[in-house]
């Protein structure tokens, strides 16, 4: 795959409590990515893109909420995320990248 498909299956990355701490203990880093991405894509633009080497990578459908808009009911999109784990001595700064 060229080097600019790659860049365009990342969207960019969750920051929570949940991601921040999945961070801190297990290596892991979450990033939004488009819904036809698939975890060989993931993989080789996170290790292209950030230049570190990945372990892992599970990715998962996230629903959209029914939410309401005035009187009327809509539903907010679903998405996809991925869960990256970075091999030992590998790490993501965000700030500097």
């Amino acid at each position: 795959m060229r080097q600019i498909d790659l860049m365009n299956v990342l969207e960019y990355p969750v920051i929570s409590e949940k991601s921040s701490l999945s961070a801190e203990k297990q290596n892991r880093v979450v990033f939004r990515v488009k819904p036809a991405a698939t975890k060989q894509q993931v993989k080789r633009a996170i290790e292209r893109l950030f230049k570190v080497e990945v372990d892992s990578v599970q990715v998962l459908n996230v629903k959209g909420k029914s939410k309401r808009f005035g009187r009327f009911m809509g539903k907010r999109s679903d998405w996809k995320k991925a869960y990256v784990k970075l091999k030992p001595g590998f790490d993501i700064d965000f700030a500097s990248a």
